[in-house]
């Protein structure tokens, strides 16, 4: 395996570019995942049936919760990379520990919102409307819940191989899962919970 001492870690390797290039065509699979959940949401955002509406069930308070955590989250997952880049395994082990623990943070509130819903009688059954909420924000959370599962499982490598170019790639390639978790859940808190509290 020959080593380009030019590129960052991540790029090293002929193999390691094209495993970036392969998850970047990846995204744009999941893009287009998530731009059809989209369109069936904003087909089905006015049709509650006898169910509640977005303002009756939408709080501001856990949304923007949600909405610091995983943002700042982003954040960290970019320190990380940064720290990977200048050899500090430990800086890097802990701005990672610190992004996932934001996104079980951020999944602890997403499930007492989906209980809180369910109390209120807005239930997957109930509404185009809400099979379509429950459809669009339970496939985010099950991204940030398998990024989390990912993030850990590039933790355990780390912390046993350290940083070298198969971790540092992984890591990066994570961290681009990451992002793209943050810009779809602006999507969703602008276009879900802010319109929809309109």
């Amino acid at each position: 395996m020959k080593i380009d001492a030019s590129k960052p870690l991540e790029y090293s390797t002929e193999e390691n570019n094209n495993k970036i290039f392969g998850f970047w065509i990846f995204l744009g699979a999941e893009i287009a995942l998530f731009a059809t959940l989209f369109t069936v949401y904003f087909v089905m955002v006015n049709r509650f049936a006898s169910g509640p509406s977005g303002p009756e069930i939408f709080e501001i308070g856990p949304v923007l919760i949600e909405t610091f955590l995983l943002l700042s989250s982003s954040f960290t997952i970019g320190l990380a990379v940064h720290a990977m880049r200048h050899g500090y395994k430990k800086a890097m082990m802990v701005f990672m520990a610190i992004t996932l623990l934001m996104g079980l943070g951020f999944l602890g509130i997403e499930i007492m919102e989906f209980f809180t819903y369910v109390h209120e009688g807005a239930t997957l059954q109930t509404s185009g409307f809400l099979s379509s909420l429950f459809v669009l924000l339970g496939t985010h959370g099950a991204h940030v819940t398998f990024g989390f599962l990912w993030g850990t499982g590039i933790m355990i490598q780390l912390w046993r191989q350290g940083i070298n170019p198969a971790t540092a790639n992984k890591s990066f390639i994570f961290s681009l899962y990451w992002h793209f978790l943050d810009v779809v859940w602006i999507f969703i808190f602008s276009f879900v919970y802010l319109k929809g509290m309109m």
